[in-house]
């Protein structure tokens, strides 16, 4: 593996399981979401994500049960939209913050991470979920808080994770080649995406991903690790 200027990190299926995501945070702010919008659709950091929401639906921003309806909508049909992504990670605090649960990693995320960070690679994370949900995420893993390790954190903002236009974003705000970017993730769509760009590429199959992801993995273009800790990474000087 050459030389490299940052990573970039998707979360869900690489740092971590995908299980955790669909099994814990997405019902727990599926079945709080009424309430809390219900609770504090007054309060500024709310309102403006319910404005939002109503402005993309042609919906009446005064019209709150409209609006939980559609914020439903878009989690059952795994929409990616950025008002839904803000509101999840005002709900996911509350849950972090009571011990309702903590952010799962895979221990050799955590250990990759640390090294990684340790011999002055920068860090950055690209998640679909919002920026402030991906620093609760790490500010509350089972290994600890970790947000000193990333350098900082990209979402939906700089754009689609399948779209090459948000990598290239991502470069743009960094100030680096894409080249010197290694982008590390379990979807191959993304990869593609990422490839495109210009940066490097690393795929993650995760055990859990079952044997038919490495079948496809066969003729990939983009590395191929079953763990972080399976890649050997150097800063660029």
């Amino acid at each position: 593996m050459p030389a490299v200027a940052a990573v970039l990190v998707d979360i869900e299926g690489t740092t971590s399981s995908i299980t955790f995501v669909h099994d814990v945070l997405f019902p727990y702010a599926r079945a709080e979401l009424p309430g809390f919008v219900r609770a504090h659709r007054d309060a500024p950091e709310v309102r403006a994500e319910l404005e939002a929401t109503a402005a993309q639906t042609n919906l009446d921003p005064a019209d709150t049960e409209a609006i939980i309806a559609t914020l439903l909508g878009w989690i059952d049909a795994d929409e990616k939209a950025t008002p839904l992504k803000s509101l999840q990670g005002m709900i996911w605090e509350t849950g972090y913050r009571e011990g309702a649960f903590r952010a799962h990693l895979y221990p050799d995320s955590a250990t990759a991470l640390a090294a990684w960070h340790d011999a002055g690679l920068p860090l950055y994370v690209y998640s679909s979920g919002s920026i402030y949900a991906q620093q609760l995420f790490f500010g509350h893993s089972e290994a600890g808080d970790l947000r000193h390790l990333f350098s900082g954190f990209f979402d939906t903002t700089s754009g689609h994770k399948r779209e090459a236009a948000s990598y290239a974003n991502i470069a743009r705000s960094l100030e680096l080649p894409p080249e010197q970017i290694l982008f590390l993730s379990d979807v191959p769509e993304e990869l593609d995406a990422a490839r495109a760009a210009g940066l490097g590429t690393v795929w993650v199959i995760r055990e859990e991903e079952g044997r038919y992801r490495l079948a496809a993995s066969a003729d990939s273009p983009h590395q191929v690790v079953a763990r972080l800790t399976d890649l050997s990474l150097e800063p660029l000087h």
